[in-house]
């Protein structure tokens, strides 16, 4: 790996941990779920090639400590934070952005809040639930979510919101298992301090959050809606095919599942820099046929 630049950035509430590598038009890499900057290190050095690549710790996670570590968290912050990342790193021009689970949340607001500062944004499985006919029912996964956290601990709330995550009908007989590339393995002590923070406080806000509809509708021509191959049917599918479905774009499969950019960061990347390169369109052996119509309905 090259060895980024480091830098803090003093923001409302928090420091933000970043680094940066490579030259070209700036990137910002958002990351999801309880990582960090690191979640990125399998395709910085290969999206440096063509772009200045902005990683960063969310607030709250790893190397960004909160001001209050008890502040409660909203979307429209954590957007705030990408914001100010934008107007430090990419003064004046418009940046491309990538955002992954919870961070891809985040993306999303960022476009409906800051469309001058954004070229394009790739989103890859929001968990915008609220934007599903069965919302009600990932409302009260959630309250189950935080039930079980404040009453019986970290581990037992991470199952029950694992087992929400999985499509119906899912069986419970084990995967393969994956071998995870040795950058992975070693960041692995830093997500697992990360997950009560994750769990207490970005789930339940994060997972409640509705979008501006009609603000994307006008901004859909800068708006790539991305899933995991391997994870139709599962939650955090369904809400970026039902978007990509009111948006009228269409839905872009990366390799993998839902943590595809861990678990097959090369090809993961290279997808990402076709998708980066296409600034009006999406060439058409880049898209896989939609499946809305089997994940939307229940």
């Amino acid at each position: 790996m090259t060895d980024p630049t480091i830098g803090s950035l003093r923001v409302p509430g928090a420091t933000l941990h970043y680094e940066v590598r490579g030259q070209g038009p700036l990137l910002l890499l958002i990351p999801g779920g309880a990582g960090d900057a690191a979640s990125f290190d399998g395709i910085a050095d290969d999206l440096a090639a063509e772009h200045t690549v902005a990683t960063y710790d969310p607030r709250g996670m790893s190397r960004s400590p909160l001001d209050d570590p008890e502040a409660e968290q909203c979307v429209a912050e954590h957007a705030d934070d990408a914001f100010r990342m934008l107007e430090v790193l990419s003064p004046g021009e418009p940046a491309r952005v990538f955002g992954a689970s919870s961070g891809a949340i985040a993306a999303v607001h960022l476009l409906t809040a800051h469309p001058e500062r954004v070229e394009r944004v790739v989103a890859h499985e929001p968990p915008i639930v609220e934007v599903l006919p069965d919302a009600s029912e990932h409302r009260a996964l959630i309250a189950r979510v935080q039930e079980t956290f404040h009453a019986r601990g970290l581990m037992p709330a991470m199952s029950v919101f694992a087992a929400g995550l999985k499509k119906d009908g899912d069986t419970t007989e084990p995967k393969a298992e994956l071998k995870l590339p040795p950058q992975a393995a070693a960041r692995a002590g830093r997500t697992m301090a990360n997950l009560p923070y994750f769990v207490g406080r970005i789930v339940p806000r994060f997972m409640s959050y509705t979008p501006d509809i009609h603000r994307l509708e006008a901004l859909s021509d800068r708006l790539v809606l991305a899933c995991g191959h391997d994870s139709r049917g599962e939650l955090p599918y369904r809400p970026a095919a039902l978007l990509a479905e009111r948006l009228g774009t269409e839905l872009v499969h990366f390799p993998g599942g839902h943590t595809g950019l861990t678990t097959h960061p090369a090809e993961f990347g290279e997808l990402l820099r076709k998708v980066l390169r296409t600034c009006t369109r999406i060439p058409l052996d880049l898209i896989s046929p939609k499946h809305a119509g089997e994940v939307i309905g229940k």
